[in-house]
């Protein structure tokens, strides 16, 4: 077993963006700027925003955390974006989800221009993803690819088996593996929680992807003998034997499946640092003008 290692792979990628980001920044006489706007105080979605911020700064871009309080109106979110969309000197928006309850956030996700969609949700990049036209790619499928990409693993012709079907993760991910390149030029099968003889499913696959958001859901018997296996899942646990208070667990059984497995990601460590290369790197292309020129 190899580990897929979002350490060592976000490293090495995050000094790439740093280096064409100072050469963009002589160029552009400003750094990339990314804005984040949070709502409410979810300490997860507090602790995403924060990690986004800081890896920001590492790499050279300027960050605006926007927090609001959960009692903020739809309309009053929704002309905030509009000023930002309008606002030459950001490149980037993202809105952390989840929302609160009167906030609809398939109405905040299409207020956000596509241009400075770097979280790759808004329906035009989706579209254009699904066509193979220029995009911003969802930012955990992109960071998962890059990752197959400095492994230099060659999937083509791997059966790959996607465990979940979110537009988030699952869906995205099931299109980009089936894509003719590499990686990619799998043969996919896209499963969910309604899929019957799921276990004989997953047990097809080359490659096995788990984004459900159950932990451990995906365990040894349903694992062959030799996969690549991508653990997209984060479930939060209380526990007293961390100093956070709580404890992290993916969707796969990481200590059985791994006794299994050719490749694996831990979590923590693996997907989650890859989601943050692949919104630098949306933020630094949407600077750059390469997705969608600059007017």
């Amino acid at each position: 077993m190899k580990l897929l290692d979002g350490k060592e792979v976000s490293a090495k990628l995050k000094e790439d963006i740093k280096r064409e980001t100072a050469e963009l920044t002589q160029t552009l006489g400003r750094k990339p700027h990314l804005v984040a706007i949070l709502v409410g105080n979810d300490g997860g979605s507090e602790t995403y925003v924060a990690s986004k911020m800081r890896n920001c700064e590492q790499v050279g871009f300027d960050s605006t955390n926007l927090h609001y309080e959960d009692s903020i109106t739809e309309e009053a979110l929704l002309a905030k974006i509009a000023e930002i969309n309008q606002d030459d000197s950001i490149d980037g928006l993202i809105v952390q989800l989840p929302l609160p309850k009167h906030i609809d956030p398939e109405k905040v996700t299409e207020a956000i221009d596509y241009k400075k969609d770097v979280d790759g949700f808004h329906p035009i990049n989706l579209g254009r993803m699904q066509r193979n036209l220029p995009c911003f790619i969802p930012a955990t499928p992109y960071g998962i690819m890059l990752m197959l990409e400095h492994y230099q693993i060659n999937t083509s012709g791997m059966k790959a088996v996607v465990v979940g079907r979110s537009n988030i993760v699952g869906s995205p991910m099931s299109i980009l593996l089936a894509r003719n390149s590499n990686p990619g030029n799998c043969t996919v099968t896209l499963t969910h929680s309604r899929t019957q003889n799921l276990k004989e499913e997953v047990l097809q696959g080359d490659i096995v992807v788990a984004a459900i958001g159950r932990k451990n859901f995906v365990t040894a018997e349903m694992v062959k003998e030799g996969a690549i296996v991508i653990d997209v899942g984060i479930n939060r646990e209380n526990s007293s034997e961390t100093k956070s208070g709580f404890k992290l667990y993916g969707d796969v059984d990481f200590e059985e499946v791994s006794k299994k497995a050719s490749w694996i990601t831990p979590v923590p460590g693996g997907v989650g640092l890859m989601t943050i290369i692949g919104l630098l790197k949306n933020t630094l292309e949407a600077a750059k003008g390469t997705v969608y020129p600059k007017a």
